[in-house]
């Protein structure tokens, strides 16, 4: 047990009413997950209040109570305390509750909107390679030392992130790369974590329907990079404009890489082709496993990092070249009848530009590209006629179906994404609203040596449609698909 007060250090509180000598043996803002005395703060989220569930978290057991307005009625032997925002109240909580683990290791966290998966992982593998115990908070998985957790969201809540780090402390985990989403900074889950460094990768259109502009998506990103301490180092790219914006008023060590324009850590491409890429690092080639150039800044990025965290340079470039492929990012697989099949997780209109125009580098242009994509319900429908013209702009061939169409009508989503395709490339696209008969068909239409995109889902073991999750593996579908097309 643990008192109150000892977990209350740096939250902005207001008022209390109550003693905050109380014991306390749990943090929960689900009221339906406290117990005897536990702490319950209500957080106001998008959907539900977390105020209105005050009495029934008090009906469980809780001892104390974090709101931001206090209820109408208060009861007897429960401590209210009134602080100015919940979130950044229940952030610090948790790290004071697990005994701010973040400052027990090297904690560095990955930003911007494509490339945060690959990088963290892909730094997680090269420290790991490298002899080090190694921490991982991920959208594909949660790693502490060399055991898996499963993931639920980008950046996790406060409660849980602190946990893992707990976790990874008792395991004597040195270095964690963390993905750090634009929600997760909104919504205050990354305040009181001890930040070593941060990296930016780049900002496209995505979550607008969260943040409404561009400009509020980019200063949600820039206010991670603000609060890095100043013995951190702020690592941005800059062949994106807002590389610079990041560095504004940061007082972390200011770092950049770029593959097109003058900065601390540049690459060339020498050769990009379906096996890997030919890199020019610091003057050193080097081989790689991945493809494409947005896996180049993906790749300069990890080298950067790796530096700035004193992973010696030449062992670096040596790690390098046996990172292998991040689940849903660029998998490939090619057929016995020469078929290729892409599966890749691009789910904004820059990434899959990206995976499109790395496809059209490699290939000979004698062949088809057929592309299949759709767009995820209940999440930012402008980005759908957009997503739509670039697949038909840049393929041969394009099959609109269903992503994750989640409590949206599917039909109403391939319609919107139908609305962004011009009149003479809607001729090359087709609709089909079962995303397995979708890439069915893209099989039966791939002849020898043409190339399959299948865009959106990547890592994703599910596809879920009205509240209902059913398997479904992309990468499993194609392969089972072109199996029995050999037959």
């Amino acid at each position: 047990m643990i008192l109150l007060k000892d977990i209350l250090y740096k939250v902005g509180i207001e008022a209390v009413l109550g003693t905050t000598a109380v014991a306390v043996n749990a943090i929960h803002f689900d009221s339906r997950q406290v117990v005897l005395n536990a702490i319950f703060v209500a957080i106001r989220g998008t959907v539900v209040d977390g105020h209105e569930y005050i009495y029934k978290a008090v009906d469980n057991g809780a001892v104390a109570i974090i709101c931001e307005e206090l209820p109408e009625i208060m009861v007897n032997g429960v401590t209210y305390v009134q602080v100015a925002d919940s979130h950044s109240a229940l952030a610090h909580m948790a790290a004071n509750y697990y005994e701010n683990p973040s400052a027990n290791l090297k904690l560095v966290g990955v930003t911007g909107t494509n490339g945060k998966t690959t990088i963290a992982t892909l730094l997680y593998q090269m420290f790991e390679k490298a002899g080090y115990k190694v921490g991982l908070l991920s959208t594909v998985n949660i790693m502490v030392a060399n055991k898996e957790f499963k993931a639920t969201h980008t950046t996790p809540d406060s409660l849980t992130i602190n946990k893992y780090l707990k976790l990874m402390n008792d395991e004597g985990v040195e270095y964690c790369f963390m993905e750090v989403s634009s929600h997760g900074i909104d919504q205050k889950r990354t305040e009181g974590l001890v930040f070593a460094g941060g990296i930016f990768t780049n900002l496209t259109h995505d979550h607008l329907d969260y943040h409404k502009t561009f400009a509020a998506y980019r200063d949600v990103k820039k206010s991670f990079f603000d609060h890095l301490p100043k013995d951190a180092f702020a690592l941005v790219n800059t062949d994106d404009k807002n590389g610079v914006v990041m560095l504004q008023n940061t007082k972390a060590i200011k770092k950049t890489y770029a593959l097109k324009t003058y900065a601390d850590y540049t690459a060339k491409i020498l050769e990009n082709q379906f096996s890997g890429l030919l890199l020019k690092v610091d003057d050193q080639e080097v081989w790689t496993r991945l493809i494409g150039d947005f896996n180049a800044y993906n790749l300069l990025a990890i080298y950067a990092t790796a530096d700035l965290l004193g992973l010696e340079k030449m062992e670096s470039l040596r790690l390098l070249s046996q990172l292998e492929s991040v689940s849903g990012r660029f998998q490939y697989l090619v057929s016995d009848t020469k078929i290729t099949a892409v599966v890749d997780y691009a789910h904004t209109p820059d990434a899959l530009k990206n995976v499109l125009e790395t496809i059209n580098n490699i290939r000979t242009k004698n062949e088809s590209l057929i592309t299949v994509v759709g767009c995820g319900g209940d999440r930012d429908a402008a980005k759908r006629p957009v997503m739509a013209a670039i697949a038909a702009d840049k393929s041969d061939k394009v099959i609109f179906t269903s992503d994750n169409p989640r409590s949206e009508d599917p039909q109403q989503i391939i319609e919107q994404m139908e609305a962004g395709v011009d009149g003479v490339s809607f001729k090359k696209t087709l609709s089909i609203l079962d995303r397995k008969q979708a890439i069915k068909t893209a099989c039966q239409m791939a002849a020898a040596n043409d190339i399959i995109l299948i865009a959106g889902k990547g890592h994703e073991t599910y596809q879920e449609i009205k509240g209902v999750r059913t398997e479904f593996d992309d990468y499993k579908v194609v392969e089972e698909l072109l199996k029995k097309l050999e037959k």
